[in-house]
């Protein structure tokens, strides 16, 4: 068995490893009988004369003797094969988990850099322009960084972090957009549970990217956050420029919304709903997260 599960069961040649097993059994029964024969014959020749099972040719074309040498084998084989399984499902296990903190530090690491540099053309502009608002976005900017840098590490976060995070990157874009924007934001946290980082901010990011920065008039974001003890709701609703009003072409997602869908399916799999709808005027999104053990 340590011969034939490593060399033949384990690398998926069950048909072989039956075979052999079956072939190896019959063998080593045959070479038993013959030396158990020849054991009776030595020393116990009255019991070899009487007793016909003794007889060679008997043993090797006896199925209940070849059944029951089986058994012999059977056991152990299943007692490997159970170890074998359960070590091979907890290296799969381990390798997944791997994978999906890879990917997830990868997306971060996309996301992160798509962020800072929207931000960072946001504050030159208002260098340029030698604002008096430039030191209050630095400050903005600078709470937003310490939050990513050093807060943004697992895998699920206080959400209270989370609003605390678009608070700042609203107050940040409305120091840009000044008049030209209504902001209004709603939250009903009733329980401080957890989210995953960042999440929701590419949302918003994208709210001031598509509806307001092209808007000569005033554009209108609405957002909410609702939590239960079990579920998360955000929905977010944004006004769109007039430009927009005559081709209704569905662009495809920017960086930041593809990076978002696949942390969701990775952290939320099977448990979250992103429902999206965008018109000639407006475009409006609910998100609904089911939160399970492991937030």
């Amino acid at each position: 068995m340590y011969f034939l599960v490593p060399k033949l069961l384990h690398k998926k040649k069950n048909t072989l490893f039956v075979l052999a097993t079956l072939f190896f059994i019959y063998v080593i029964q045959t070479l038993y009988s013959i030396v158990r024969i020849h054991y009776f014959h030595v020393y116990y020749p009255e019991i070899y004369e009487r007793s016909p099972p003794y007889i060679l040719w008997n043993r090797m074309t006896s199925f209940v003797a070849f059944l029951s040498n089986i058994t012999w084998v059977v056991f152990p084989s299943i007692i490997l094969i159970a170890i074998k399984y359960y070590r091979d499902q907890k290296e799969i296990i381990e390798l997944k988990e791997q994978k999906k903190s890879t990917e997830l530090d990868l997306l971060k690491n996309q996301l992160n850099p798509h962020f800072l540099f929207n931000t960072l053309n946001n504050l030159y502009a208002l260098a340029l322009k030698k604002s008096d608002k430039t030191p209050e976005v630095i400050a903005k900017l600078s709470e937003i960084l310490d939050y990513i840098l050093y807060q943004c590490k697992d895998d699920y976060v206080s959400i209270n972090k989370e609003v605390e995070l678009l608070e700042n990157y609203i107050a940040l874009e409305k120091v840009r957009y000044g008049s030209r924007v209504e902001v209004i934001f709603e939250n009903q946290i009733n329980r401080n549970i957890n989210i995953a980082p960042l999440i929701l901010l590419t949302f918003v990011e994208n709210a001031f990217k598509h509806g307001v920065s092209q808007e000569l008039n005033k554009a209108l974001i609405e957002l909410s956050i609702e939590t239960t003890d079990t579920k998360i709701f955000f929905k977010l609703k944004n006004s769109k420029p007039k430009v927009y009003a005559e081709n209704v072409i569905r662009d495809k997602d920017s960086i930041g919304m593809q990076n978002t869908k696949k942390q969701l399916d990775l952290l939320y799999p099977k448990r979250y709903e992103l429902l999206i709808e965008n018109t000639a005027t407006n475009y409006s999104l609910e998100l609904k997260l089911q939160l399970h053990e492991k937030v």
